[in-house]
């Protein structure tokens, strides 16, 4: 690629589905053009058929709008499927206890598989249609045992579908985030077992942050991108805050900071000093 050519990369909003405040959000910012990927909850309590004809709207009117399956198997969410475990109290585990469970050799990737074929299923039942690509709430496709149902189920219901793997360009390059190299050393395997299954990928991760810090969201996305190769991919997760995004989620008023620069027009300016579209 010469010097003057783009990078198209993936700007991937997530979580649609887990509040109004995040759907408004994200639905905004796709108006805009300032995003062109959203993974959608189909377990969570703001997905319907009003939220996903407004979704469908808003995208088919973008020149080029991703729609996935935002693949959710931690708490405080519930499975689709009655026979899912391990539970907490009727609810999926927390992402630390599945990670642990994963590594420990403790989970049934049949059971898995399971859940991620019953949540396809919801979005084809949705939107009509198998998802764009298939990624994971809070990361859970990259783990231990997890990834291997994951990536089965992806292949029989959603086999045109790409995958999101978490590793960065330069893994070894600046540290933004602890949880950016966990990241990286759970992406390798990830990679290897999706390069098996012939399931593509995004060559390329940005995006993880410490949340609770609430950064300068400005100066992260000009860091994320550093590297990026044509293709990356940068997650974010916009919203306005809500009482039911407040029950459910500790990433609150960092929605709002994430969506108020990129709906301003600091973004675009930063996008064309990096050479960068989303395409």
């Amino acid at each position: 690629m010469n010097d003057d050519a783009l990078r198209r990369i993936w700007l991937c909003a997530d979580d649609y589905g887990l509040a109004d405040g995040v759907n408004r959000a994200i639905r905004d910012l796709i108006s805009r053009g300032r995003l062109n990927a959203t993974s959608v909850m189909v377990v969570g309590p703001a997905i319907g058929r009003a939220e996903v004809a407004a979704l469908q709207e808003v995208a088919g009117a973008s020149l080029r709008c991703a729609i996935g399956l935002h693949a959710t198997l931690t708490a405080p969410f519930r499975p689709l499927t009655m026979h899912f475990r391990p539970l907490d109290g009727g609810l999926f585990l927390p992402f630390s206890n599945l990670l642990r469970s994963g590594l420990l050799r403790r989970l049934d990737p049949e059971m898995i598989e399971d859940e991620v074929l019953a949540q396809l299923a919801a979005f084809k039942e949705l939107f009509g249609r198998a998802p764009d690509f298939v990624d994971g709430h809070q990361h859970a496709q990259l783990f231990p045992q997890v990834r291997d149902g994951f990536l089965r189920a992806v292949k029989e219901a959603a086999p045109d579908a790409w995958v999101r793997q978490g590793g960065r360009p330069k893994p070894l390059g600046k540290l933004l985030a602890p949880k950016a190299l966990v990241l990286d050393v759970l992406s390798a395997q990830f990679r290897k077992r999706a390069t098996e299954a012939k399931i593509p990928f995004n060559p390329a991760f940005a995006g993880a942050y410490d949340f609770s810090k609430a950064p300068d969201f400005g100066m992260l996305m000009g860091e994320f991108l550093e590297g990026l190769p044509d293709g990356g991919l940068v997650m974010c997760h916009p919203g306005f805050v809500d009482p039911t995004l407040e029950s459910l989620d500790p990433l609150t008023t960092q929605r709002e900071a994430e969506h108020a620069y990129l709906a301003s027009e600091r973004f675009p300016a930063l996008l064309a000093a990096n050479k960068v579209t989303l395409g």
